[in-house]
């Protein structure tokens, strides 16, 4: 978070997680911002379940999210989530797959947890097409 905090935009009812606490919005959309620096914050609708981090994307994007909730010591996640990204550019190397996993090794090389959270969520249709099974 540079430039003055973090503006979280948030829907009718939308959940996020603060610093442990879970917070929901009311009826109508609202603005928060965020003024307090690395300030875990994670929006639910992102969130997944333990039990769904079942494959090497998914696992990933877990262990993005327990960076941004707070849940892992940076550190650590940063060091666990760039083995995780070497692991998955080895073997997604089509175009595409291959540019989401440059976006977020470079968001999590500038501490852009978010943006790294977005292009690996981008990488699981992709992922969802490879496991298939052949029809």
């Amino acid at each position: 978070m540079s430039g003055g905090g973090l503006v979280l935009k948030l829907a009718p009812r939308e959940r996020v997680l603060i610093n442990s606490a879970v917070i929901e919005n009311g009826d109508r959309r609202a603005s928060l911002w965020i003024k307090t620096p690395n300030a875990n914050i994670l929006r639910l609708s992102d969130a997944l379940h333990p039990d769904q981090a079942t494959t090497p994307v998914t696992r990933a994007i877990y262990l993005c999210q327990l960076l941004l909730s707070g849940d892992l010591p940076p550190a650590q996640g940063r060091r666990e989530l760039s083995r995780a990204l070497k692991e998955l550019a080895q073997v997604f190397t089509a175009t595409e797959s291959g540019r989401l996993i440059g976006q977020a090794r470079s968001a999590l090389l500038s501490g852009n947890d978010y943006g790294t959270l977005k292009a690996l969520r981008g990488l699981i249709p992709i992922e969802a097409r490879l496991l298939a099974p052949m029809q």
